[in-house]
């Protein structure tokens, strides 16, 4: 199978997985370029309120097929971070589920993700040390976030692998399962995501990221959702709620628009 990256849509999860079988789900340059328009045509995709970002078989990403460095390693670094901004800016709720090995940039997109349910038994690590290569500014910043600067400093200096344990207790992976009742558990939370309304996690993201000058845009897409008064009534009434605010819907707002090009935001 040539390398690639496939996609399928149901029950309102985007599911991508990352397909290199020969190289452990090694991801090419083709395929860093390729994520960034996918990933833009699923977030416009209104049936879309959720996107899940796995491996084929038992490997969820060994890193950067290592072949396309021999050309111009800045190159290949680049289209790596633009496939991890873009991941990190996709306006719905994003999950990595992770088997096997997550190591160099398999790490560098599960951290990318909103979330991470790991099988026991998987590995991790952040290995440009191996090889000389100066880890991006923006993905250490996002590792230091996820994990703090001692775990941060660990991972990088020694581009040694820890285990499934190790990610959980840092705060790499929010959620460890055995091989059984992975898929289990991904069915459910994704359930629970699609179910939730889209205008809380939109803004939520774009709070957690550190945004700062879009409190009154926010406030504005609250007032005029009609997500609120669904959501009390439907609490009031006992029944799920129906909450019709779409990422996907067009953003006809200017307050705090934001700025061309701004890196690690999402789009709504």
């Amino acid at each position: 199978m040539d390398p690639q990256l496939s996609h399928e849509v149901a029950d309102s999860v985007a599911t991508v997985v990352i397909r290199h079988p020969a190289k452990r789900n090694a991801m090419t340059a083709a395929m860093w370029r390729a994520l960034p328009p996918l990933l833009d045509a699923l977030a416009a995709d209104p049936g879309v309120r959720a996107l899940v970002l796995t491996g084929e078989g038992g490997t969820f990403c060994a890193g950067a097929d290592i072949s396309t460095l021999q050309g111009s390693p800045e190159e290949a670094q680049g289209l790596a971070v633009a496939a991890e901004e873009a991941l990190a800016a996709f306006p719905k709720p994003t999950l990595a589920v992770v088997r096997g090995h997550c190591v160099g940039g398999g790490t560098q997109l599960a951290a990318a993700c909103d979330l991470r349910l790991a099988e026991e038994g998987a590995l991790f690590g952040v290995t440009p040390a191996r090889l000389g290569i100066v880890y991006p500014a923006s993905s250490t910043r996002r590792l230091v976030g996820l994990v703090g600067p001692a775990t941060a400093k660990y991972l990088l200096f020694t581009a040694e692998l820890i285990d499934a344990g190790r990610a959980l207790r840092t705060g790499l992976v929010d959620e460890v399962l055995p091989e059984a009742e992975l898929d289990k558990r991904t069915a459910e939370l994704t359930r629970v995501l699609v179910s939730r309304s889209q205008l809380t996690q939109a803004a939520a993201k774009e709070f957690a990221a550190g945004r700062t000058d879009r409190d009154a845009h926010w406030a504005a897409r609250a007032r005029g959702s009609g997500d609120t008064a669904e959501g009390v009534a439907a609490f009031l009434e006992r029944r799920p709620p129906r909450f019709t605010w779409t990422a996907s819907a067009p953003d006809r707002g200017t307050a705090g628009a934001r700025p061309p090009g701004a890196p690690g935001f999402p789009r709504p």
